[in-house]
């Protein structure tokens, strides 16, 4: 055999090899790559049912009249005997806001028959805010003794109830969050014959706070939900 034939042989040993050796990379990728796009995306969540620890209560009132100092002195009148109802009822000065009166004239741009009964209307707010809840269940529950006394509240103002100690609690509901969605991922794989890799992806999602029923403001439901991704392995 001449060495040009030899050389020729050698080579196409050589070549047949890598082709064979390149292939095998290019399958073992492709399984790789078919392997990583096998996942699984699962939810979880966690609840606390908790008390609210902040009342924000504001108290509108109105006066009306046709003498301007006699309204004024109407108004001044009723904002103290809020203020003094929320101190009788044990409350701090520095809880107690009172707002910046707002004066209607009824009569600036009405004339004739147009023109209402009263010329004046009178308002501001007493605002309570407060982190003594239960004190303020109590207050609300006797709010009567003011209309008893003369002070017209206005309607529609409704007290506001906050839970403000979230991050106390959001790291163990996010815990219990994420092994509920793991649990999960896990009888997925056992139903489709399959074993969990580890997470793709991540996501908290959001935490949401929520009156527990409609009766009930001041008691709150915190609720978190998890979306993870885990990997699929045979």
């Amino acid at each position: 055999m001449s060495d040009r034939s030899t050389f020729s042989t050698l080579a196409a040993v050589v070549l047949a090899l890598g082709l064979l050796f390149a292939g095998w990379n290019i399958g073992q990728g492709l399984v790789k790559i078919k392997t990583q796009d096998r996942y699984v995306t699962v939810k979880g969540s966690a609840e606390r049912i908790v008390d609210a620890d902040l009342l924000v209560w504001p108290l509108p009132h109105t006066v009306g009249g046709n003498d301007l100092a006699g309204v004024q002195r109407a108004l001044s009148a009723n904002t103290a005997a809020i203020r003094k109802f929320f101190l009788d009822a044990g409350f701090k000065p520095e809880e107690i806001v009172v707002s910046p009166p707002r004066l209607e004239d009824r009569w600036a741009y009405a004339f004739g028959e147009n023109r209402a009964p009263e010329r004046f209307r009178y308002a501001n707010t007493v605002i309570l805010r407060t982190n003594d809840v239960p004190r303020a269940l109590q207050a609300m529950r006797n709010s009567g003794q003011l209309v008893a006394g003369g002070v017209m509240l206005d309607q529609g103002a409704m007290p506001e109830f906050d839970y403000t100690k979230l991050n106390d609690i959001k790291p163990a509901l996010i815990a219990e969050a994420t092994a509920n969605a793991r649990e999960s991922a896990d009888q997925f794989a056992k139903d489709s014959g399959s074993k969990l890799g580890g997470i793709r992806t991540a996501n908290q999602g959001v935490v949401a706070i929520s009156d527990r029923d409609q009766g009930s403001p001041q008691v709150k439901k915190v609720r978190v939900v998890t979306t993870v991704e885990y990997f699929l392995r045979d």
